[in-house]
């Protein structure tokens, strides 16, 4: 995270790199026994595998790829699930045989996964738990193709009262408007916050530039008696906590 770099987000392409294993039949075709669908009935989601559950998301493959080969070529190509559901919608659509209808079939599900977890959050839970923010702030930040710094505006028992990614940068820094964030606290009468940024390189690790940012905010909010709990870097598979590392 920097305060004057600029630049501009990566164009991100991707295909179907092989040949569907299977046959070209479409899935109606299988077996009644080897269709997703009727396994999930009798057997129950979780003995299917991930390629299984997206294909049935997917609802279709297209001419000579059924939905679980397709399935399966997303999971190759983004790396695991939640890369493929945390993908730029424009990266989902270059993938040949999604489409903007499979697109935004698989970006809604990343969203109602967001706001399951995020509606526990607001239903009293109190954010003292690295490891569940760290999980909510990866489905939130991980996989965004620029640098962006977000802010989870706490009350005095710890609940959320608002998440908000304030500021968008490019692919290796963001530039923080403190006087921004001194303003969403007192509009949130906000009495703690947690601050988050992502590293679309995908190391987690702070810069310099980080800790100086957060001393720089922290120092300034706690003139308006507004505690910096954490600040949180996070990639697609990884996250660090300022906390945990004695950097606050």
């Amino acid at each position: 995270m920097s305060v004057e770099k600029k630049g501009a987000p990566p164009l991100i392409v991707g295909g179907l790199k092989s040949q569907p294993t299977r046959s070209a039949k479409v899935i109606s075709g299988w077996n009644a026994s080897e269709q997703p669908r009727y396994r999930l009935e009798r057997f129950g989601a979780s003995q299917l595998s991930t390629a299984e559950l997206l294909g049935i998301c997917l609802v279709s493959g297209f001419p000579g790829v059924d939905a679980v080969s397709l399935a399966r070529h997303l999971l190759d190509h983004f790396g695991s699930i939640s890369g493929v559901l945390g993908a730029p919608i424009v990266s989902l659509q270059a993938f040949h045989g999604v489409g903007l209808a499979k697109a935004a079939q698989i970006k809604a599900m990343h969203e109602l996964m967001a706001r399951d977890v995020e509606v526990s959050f607001t239903k009293g839970t109190r954010f003292n738990d690295a490891g569940a923010v760290s999980r909510y702030l990866r489905q939130r930040l991980g996989h965004q193709v620029r640098e962006s710094f977000a802010c989870l505006f706490l009350n005095s028992k710890h609940e959320l009262l608002a998440f908000e990614i304030m500021f968008h940068g490019s692919i290796d820094c963001t530039h923080v408007h403190p006087r921004e964030v001194l303003r969403r606290a007192l509009e949130h009468n906000a009495a703690a916050l947690i601050l988050a940024h992502n590293h679309p390189s995908g190391i987690a690790e702070p810069s310099l530039a980080d800790v100086q940012v957060t001393q720089d905010l922290k120092r300034l909010l706690a003139e308006l008696d507004v505690r910096v709990l954490d600040h949180i870097v996070v990639t697609g598979g990884s996250t660090v906590s300022f906390a945990e590392r004695g950097l606050l």
